[in-house]
């Protein structure tokens, strides 16, 4: 189903700027927008429910990659980020 919308053109520009940050149409991100706030997606709720059912098989998930190499380690990450950022700042060095 088309539908069709006005809206001022600085809110537009706005929409149009926050879908290409995430990579999406403005349609996409205006049928995203819609979903919320009808209660049809609502992103905690589903992390909530992610979580939960995680928990109930035992962390099923962590399961079938045991033994794979992560594509992101989180704390190797962050490790690197802040040796990087203290280095651009100068924190840690003496005199």
């Amino acid at each position: 189903m088309a539908v069709s919308l006005r809206m001022d053109p600085l809110l537009e520009k706005e929409l149009e700027l926050a879908a290409k940050r995430k990579g999406i149409t403005k349609s996409q991100f205006i049928v995203e927008a819609v979903e919320r706030a009808l209660g049809r997606k609502n992103s905690y709720e589903l992390m909530m429910s992610l979580q939960a059912e995680e928990a109930r098989e035992g962390k099923a998930l962590t399961k079938a990659f045991a033994g794979e190499e992560l594509p992101y380690d989180t704390e190797k990450s962050r490790q690197a980020l802040v040796r990087k950022l203290r280095v651009k700042h100068g924190v840690g060095r003496t005199g």
